[in-house]
């Protein structure tokens, strides 16, 4: 078997100005740049950036970063060649394609969108109910026992 190894393309260290339209506006946090190819931009509601860079190879690589303060990497997308990469932040491969708005459809559906405080809001409630059922249901279950003891002292009565 015969390896043959391509040239890269020397234009591959920046996003253009087209691609970079896409991915802004396939993620809805921002108006796309003008001029600048770094630097970064903050979602309004969001509160989301994002940043663009280079792989070690010279690679085109877009991030999605999280919220302030930590601002951890949601999603990656690479351009190594003519084929789009998706990574999550963890830099596992989610999907892979020529296409940059079939990537960034995927891209979409692979960030997450339930804010922070809806998480803590379902946990709350999860946890109260919780608690509710291990200390309130065994004394209702006691008083059902007791009932049923006392029923029949009270009919006799009658």
């Amino acid at each position: 078997m015969n390896v043959v190894a391509f040239e890269r393309e020397q234009d591959n260290r920046e996003w253009s100005e087209k691609e970079l339209n896409v991915l802004v506006a396939a993620f809805g946090t921002m108006a796309p740049r003008t001029g600048r190819k770094t630097g970064r931009k903050t979602g309004r509601k969001t509160g989301r950036t994002w940043e663009t860079g280079t792989t070690e190879q010279g690679d085109a690589q877009f991030y999605l970063l999280g919220p302030l303060p930590e601002q951890s990497c949601e999603i990656c997308i690479s351009r190594i060649g003519k084929r789009y990469i998706l990574e999550d932040g963890s830099g596992r491969l989610l999907f892979e394609h020529r296409n940059l708005e079939l990537v960034t459809l995927h891209a979409k559906a692979a960030v997450p969108s339930t804010s922070w405080l809806m998480v803590r809001v379902i946990t709350l409630w999860c946890a109260v109910r919780n608690t509710i059922q291990e200390k309130v249901e065994p004394l209702l279950v006691e008083g059902e026992e007791l009932f049923v003891q006392f029923v029949p002292q009270l009919a006799a009565l009658a």
